[in-house]
């Protein structure tokens, strides 16, 4: 049966997008997970992926065209399935058209928007808030934190809650002015997008009914209270380990929800990552259990009998289970997808140092300028890119895409995983001016305040673990980028110079093309020039 595929909300204040570029035309096979469109929304333009598969059979958009969020983009079905009931409206979503769109969701199990999914009869100035999708690629959210508590008056513009999606912590704010009624997601609490988050309406208004109906209707994650309980991490296979633990004094573990989530504030959480601590052997002091600051600071683990007097190894085997957060599970998809899709082989080199050890002990010398070895290398890169748009490119289905500008993705370690915050048009910023700029994103990356806009629309990618003593290594493609290089440890060895052993400074460098786009011979140039740079910085600044 023919799907109707509607304008998606691409960020949390999108009201309308705008159709850049099709990437799938009318007759075209389409799988799950197929980039359909770019789509220019108020922040971005972003890539848009399909959730069915079936045969593009209509586009209801054109190139440059724009729509509100929720009208017919596009239909996907069976090949030569007559779908002349579905355009009656002439291709916007009429009565018609919206019965259609929500017996199609229903068919294919996925959850139906506030309007379709919410009981009719809803009690007059009653507004039913959704999870919002925040990000492209995000299909569901968890409430990291509520701002509002039920009762509270919220007025438009407010923030009602953080939202953790599969690339950040965002602030969620409220479209509506009213009473928060009812919380349909407590902290820590994961739902599908669409799902009940929220209901606002006027003060003193019952809306029992309304999540009942909701919930029914659109079955999302599960909402009940979670229940007080001790989560007992033991393997069955050790019954002796469960029962010391049993008789032991230690304070039963924090509650947990049905999916192992922990009741605890982000910033308990921040100071648990920090210290290395196990959050589900933490007693919580606070509302319901939940673990609050003092909680970590005044935490001490328990001493096992094994760690006093005369050591007797107990055999027995241990472990945690940690749930994957919404970064981790897209890092792994978006990884997988660019291993198994994009053809990848790899340039090794090994740059002389000293010139660029030289140029950046002077340049630091200027008062209140300090410049790293990676902000040279991200600058070396793009004007070598510039030289070489063949590595700048990006592969699709039907082209390739040589960019003429130069966005450079600059990896950064967080705690849940990596975020690649981009450096806009590195190639026009002086070196200072980059170092500030990757300081800024490195810094708002580790505290989750990335928007999507900052980690998009990357043409290339510096991937640096020399600062942690590598010497070498190889990344997987940030796709669809057509390259990423990987930078090493400057090291101290003896060298070859004019047919002497000296004492020199070297650093390796692997890159990593995709040889859809990237042959062997241009990705070898694109070194040379590259080494240009880096061995004698001072060209760049010519």
């Amino acid at each position: 049966m023919a799907i109707v595929v509607n304008m998606p909300r691409l960020s949390d204040t999108m009201e309308e997008g705008t159709v850049a570029t099709w990437l799938k035309k009318v007759g075209d096979k389409i799988e799950e997970g197929d980039i359909l469109a770019e789509i220019e929304t108020d922040k971005a333009t972003m890539e848009f992926e399909s959730f069915n598969e079936g045969t593009l059979l209509h586009i209801g958009v054109q190139e440059g065209e724009t729509t509100k969020v929720d009208e017919l983009l596009a239909i996907i079905g069976d090949e030569g399935e007559d779908i002349t009931s579905l355009l009656n409206g002439g291709g916007n979503a009429s009565a018609e058209l919206k019965e259609e769109v929500v017996e199609a969701e229903t068919s294919s199990e996925e959850i139906p928007d506030a309007s379709a999914a919410a009981s009719t009869d809803l009690p007059e100035g009653v507004i039913v808030v959704t999870m919002p999708r925040l990000s492209d690629t995000m299909e569901e959210g968890t409430v990291a934190t509520w701002l509002k508590k039920v009762g509270d008056t919220v007025e438009e513009g407010d923030i009602l809650a953080e939202i953790e999606t599969d690339k950040a912590t965002m602030e969620f704010e409220s479209f509506q002015s009213g009473t928060l009624l009812e919380i349909g997601l407590q902290e820590g609490e994961s739902a599908k997008v669409d799902a009940l988050l929220a209901i606002i309406g006027p003060t003193g208004t019952d809306v029992s009914g309304v999540a009942a109906n909701f919930s029914v209707s659109s079955e999302p994650a599960k909402k009940e209270t979670p229940k007080v309980e001790a989560k007992v991490e033991t393997p069955k296979s050790t019954p002796a380990k469960a029962k010391t633990e049993t008789k032991s004094k230690t304070p039963a573990p924090t509650p947990v929800t049905e999916n192992g989530r922990v009741y605890v504030s982000p910033l308990a959480k921040k100071l648990a990552e920090e210290k290395g601590i196990n959050l589900t052997k933490v007693q919580g002091s606070g509302e319901n259990g939940r673990i609050v600051k003092r909680d970590i600071e005044n935490y001490e683990p328990a001493t096992s009998a094994a760690s006093v007097g005369k050591f007797v190894p107990s055999g027995q085997e241990d472990f945690d289970d940690v749930d994957n957060s919404q970064m981790r599970k897209a890092i792994a998809k978006a990884l997988t997808n660019s291993k198994f899709s994009a053809p990848h082989y790899y340039l090794s080199v090994e740059f002389d140092m000293e010139n660029a050890m030289a140029f950046r002990a002077q340049f630091n010398s200027i008062p209140e300028t300090k410049i790293s070895y990676n902000d040279i290398i991200v600058k070396a890169c793009a004007l070598a890119l510039k030289q070489h748009p063949q590595v700048n490119s990006q592969w699709f289905a039907d082209k390739m895409r040589l960019n003429n500008h130069v966005h450079i993705g600059v990896a950064v370690a967080v705690p849940d995983g990596l975020v690649v915050p981009v450096v806009r048009f590195a190639n026009e910023q002086t070196l200072p001016q980059i170092g500030a700029n990757v300081k800024d994103l490195a810094g708002k990356a580790r505290n989750k305040k990335l928007t999507p806009d900052e980690m998009q629309g990357s043409t290339f990618t510096v991937s640096n673990l020399g600062m942690f003593g590598i010497d070498t290594f190889t990344s997987i493609i940030n796709q669809p980028n057509s390259a990423i290089l990987s930078v090493g440890n400057i090291v101290e060895k003896p060298v070859v110079k004019n047919g002497q052993i000296v004492v020199g400074h070297t650093m390796k460098l692997s890159l990593a093309c995709d040889h859809r786009t990237v042959d062997g011979a241009t990705g070898a140039q694109f070194l040379q020039t590259l080494k240009g740079y880096i061995e004698n910085p001072v060209t760049m600044l010519v």
